[in-house]
């Protein structure tokens, strides 16, 4: 038997709680929207143990800091208002400073109240003293900063659980409260639709040696070997890519193993400052023509692409990829499920490049979209691709049918790039 749990933990009756201390008792699974915090205090707060939870009899009175809520000063001493992990609310106490060995903790509590003022004094010479986020005190800014804070690390963890690549992410926002997003489902490779078949048919491998120097995949599919010996980028835009498969008698290191290795950098989702929403920075330098990510998202016919666009429109946005490489049949939507692509920004004036690749599959109504780097970037700068899909000498990609490009809407969305040649809009 298995029960969803979605409570209110606020408002916990007394049905509640014997329905919990009840399924406890019993040692079922609980899946549970809630988070583990949220659990962990139901659990202490009615004396219940949880191995699942890593609650016991020896733990259940312990007491860590989760983060500062408060700061007072008495007869010349600090005061710190604790909230206690795994424990409610209504147990915070205030600590003498002396007694905390949180360093980490207290400096953080310190620089959120620096920002806090910051912000109020900004408002108040901006004649933004109506503004609801200057309205709070410290102490709530810097509880509802702290709660964030733990989402954004719960979100992390659970990024890095599921992404299949070498790379770490990291997500940060130091611009606002935005919370992770509700509704986006992290998937490491394209999610077809129902009634779309991926499967392609049977792969034919290569047997070379050095399949640098031999006849490989690429010219057995009339193309171009795409990779130098460093593995990056040989060939122009708008050329296709096809790698060696599970097919082939070459070893993972063949320098034709590229894309499907996956991310390789460690990269950062973080809180863009000019109205963007969220984007993602390189935490290290990617040299020039450089494999970076994989688009990937659920796979949908066109007839749906046109349905969805017309509502994502009203909202400003756009997720949609048209695979129309050959032919026009099918779409790339990355609005709910995707990767770290999801959250790319646009810019006229990009470092990232799209190429279609061909690996496990040759249909060439679904080939993978991968991003490589145009430039050399450094770490900590923002990573961009053109929604327009401008190649080299300004001649748009979707004029070769190509590569992918996204569908032709017109709704137009204002772009906000910065760069010198911005277009004005992004579609």
């Amino acid at each position: 038997m298995e029960f969803v749990v979605w409570p209110d933990h606020n408002l916990l009756s007394v049905t509640w709680r014997s329905f919990v201390s009840w399924v406890l008792k019993k040692g079922w699974c609980v899946p549970c929207l809630a988070s583990l915090e949220i659990l962990q205090e139901l659990c202490r707060g009615e004396k219940l143990t949880c191995s699942e939870l890593g609650i016991d009899k020896r733990n259940l009175e312990e007491y860590e800091v989760e983060y500062l809520c408060g700061y007072k000063k008495d007869k010349g001493k600090e005061y710190y208002l604790v909230k206690w992990k795994g424990w409610p609310e209504s147990t915070n106490t205030w600590e003498p400073r002396r007694n905390l060995r949180c360093v980490g903790l207290v400096k953080q509590f310190q620089d959120d109240q620096s920002k806090f003022l910051q912000k109020v004094k900004a408002a108040k010479r901006l004649k933004l003293n109506n503004c609801t986020d200057y309205k709070s005190t410290v102490a709530e800014y810097i509880v509802k900063k702290s709660k964030q804070r733990l989402a954004l690390k719960r979100w992390e963890e659970e990024l890095n659980r599921k992404k299949n690549h070498r790379g770490k992410i990291l997500v940060e926002n130091e611009v606002d409260f935005e919370p992770p997003p509700l509704d986006f489902h992290y998937i490491n490779q394209y999610k077809p639709s129902h009634g779309i078949n991926l499967n392609s048919d049977a792969l034919v491998g290569c047997e070379c040696l050095n399949c640098l120097e031999e006849k490989c995949c690429p010219e057995e599919a009339g193309a171009q070997f795409a990779y130098n010996v460093h593995r990056q980028l040989r060939i122009a835009p708008g050329k296709p890519i096809f790698e060696c498969n599970s097919c082939c008698s070459c070893g993972p290191q063949c320098p034709n193993r590229v894309v499907q290795k996956g991310t390789l950098y460690d990269l950062c989702i973080f809180r863009t400052s000019n109205g963007r929403g969220w984007g993602i920075k390189t935490l290290q330098k990617i040299k020039r023509n450089s494999f970076v990510m994989e688009y990937v998202g659920e796979v949908i016919t066109s007839e749906e692409a046109e349905r969805r666009g017309k509502f994502y429109d009203s909202k400003g946005i756009t997720y949609l990829f048209d695979l129309d490489y050959v032919e026009d049949e099918y779409t790339v939507d990355a609005a709910r499920f995707g990767n770290i692509s999801h959250f790319v920004n646009h810019s006229c004036d990009p470092n990232l490049q799209v190429y279609n690749v061909f690996i496990e599959s040759l249909d060439t109504r679904f080939p993978r979209i991968a991003l490589f780097s145009t430039r050399s970037i450094k770490a900590g700068e923002e990573l961009t691709f053109d929604y327009q899909m401008k190649g080299s000498g300004d001649v748009s990609i979707t004029e070769t049918s190509e590569v992918n490009s996204p569908p032709k809407r017109q709704p137009r969305i204002e772009c906000k790039c910065g760069s010198i040649s911005c277009r004005g809009y992004m579609n």
